[in-house]
């Protein structure tokens, strides 16, 4: 059956991901803040999943309604077919979120929708009482204007959370947004990429992940796995996933001033299956002095919070842009929330677009 999905993704990155969903051949491909809607068959569950760099996760929609009362709400979510996704004994809990609505008391609104929901299927199960003990089928609500948009959530854990990285270093780059980074910064394999600033390894491993062509969610598992009234090819989909993989030796650098940081990146390839595709280093990087026909480099600096700190963050990117002035040849994106690199780093970026690291609000340069 045609699905109609909601992939929500990191501020800033609609683009790469509405990209992304088209070259995997999904139709009706729309974007809007934060999310990207497209069609789909139930297999492309699996795909999406496990080949998105990316969705920080896969909605399937259900139903929108107007929701400016309870009533409404109630009437409009217990219309919705839901025995289409949730069989007798599913567990169906509420979460989600309202803005610029009528309603804003979210435990009021998680209440309603549940038992309009149970209404639901309970009378189409001929149930008075529900038993919810089989797998569970996440319900999430999106209230913005007095419209609803109701989904069952199919990842489970963030699809950011890719299982490379159960230890962090301070102040981590989700790996949604490292890997649009590289892919904005247009690395796909070819010549010679760095991180010179490289932390726990994110930026690194996502580069030579898609350089790779691995799947990011190859090895991870999903809720929709344990759905036992969906016909998804999960093994099928991961079969070709490796199949599209590419096997060659790849220019990918990685190091940084702390020695624990880099062994820290090293362990996380090593789970990621990239290790020996990246050559990692204890390097200062205001000695940048990689002398070959130039590449990329993509980073994320280290930025202080306190005044001490920043002072110190704001001299390294001083020293860093004087050593970059001798490489002329390498193609430096940096992301910051200092509205000052620009000007510590001494030139004016080619391009600047807006990311966001979360909820924190960045500007990613692009120096040619």
């Amino acid at each position: 059956m045609t699905l109609e999905f909601c992939a929500p993704c990191l501020f800033g990155l609609e683009g790469p991901l509405g990209n992304e969903l088209r070259h995997m051949g999904l139709a009706g491909v729309r974007a809007e803040d934060g999310r990207v809607y497209f069609s789909g068959a139930e297999r492309d569950i699996a795909q999406v999943n496990i080949r998105s760099r990316f969705a920080e996760r896969v909605l399937i929609v259900v139903g929108r309604t107007p929701a400016s009362d309870f009533e409404s709400l109630f009437e409009g979510v217990r219309a919705m077919e839901w025995e289409r996704f949730i069989p007798k004994t599913g567990a169906f809990p509420v979460k989600g979120y309202s803005h610029s609505s009528a309603i804003t008391s979210l435990p009021a609104l998680q209440r309603s929708v549940n038992k309009a929901v149970a209404s639901r299927l309970g009378a189409v199960y001929r149930l008075e009482r529900l038993p919810e003990t089989g797998e569970t089928y996440q319900i999430q609500f999106a209230l913005a204007r007095d419209e609803a948009t109701l989904y069952i959530d199919t990842s489970g854990v963030g699809l950011h959370k890719r299982g490379y990285r159960p230890a962090q270093v301070a102040a981590p780059l989700r790996e949604t947004l490292a890997a649009a980074m590289v892919d904005i910064a247009g690395y796909r394999g070819r010549g010679d990429f760095a991180d010179p600033f490289c932390g726990g390894g994110t930026v690194a491993i996502e580069a030579a992940l898609a350089a790779k062509n691995r799947a990011p969610g190859i090895a991870r598992s999903f809720t929709a796995e344990r759905w036992p009234n969906f016909r998804v090819p999960w093994d099928e989909v991961r079969d070709e996933a490796r199949a599209r993989e590419f096997d060659r030796d790849y220019s990918v650098f990685a190091s940084d001033i702390d020695g624990r940081a880099v062994e820290l990146a090293r362990q996380n390839a090593r789970r990621a299956g990239v290790e020996k595709l990246i050559r990692f280093s204890v390097a200062d990087a205001t000695k940048f002095d990689r002398r070959t026909d130039g590449g990329i480099l993509v980073t994320n600096p280290p930025y202080g919070e306190r005044m001490l700190e920043l002072r110190q963050a704001r001299d390294l990117i001083r020293r860093f842009g004087l050593a970059m002035r001798e490489l002329p040849d390498w193609r430096v994106n940096i992301i910051s929330s200092d509205g000052e690199l620009e000007k510590l780093y001494g030139r004016r970026a080619a391009k600047t677009r807006k990311l966001y690291n979360g909820m924190i609000r960045c500007n990613y340069y692009m120096f040619k």
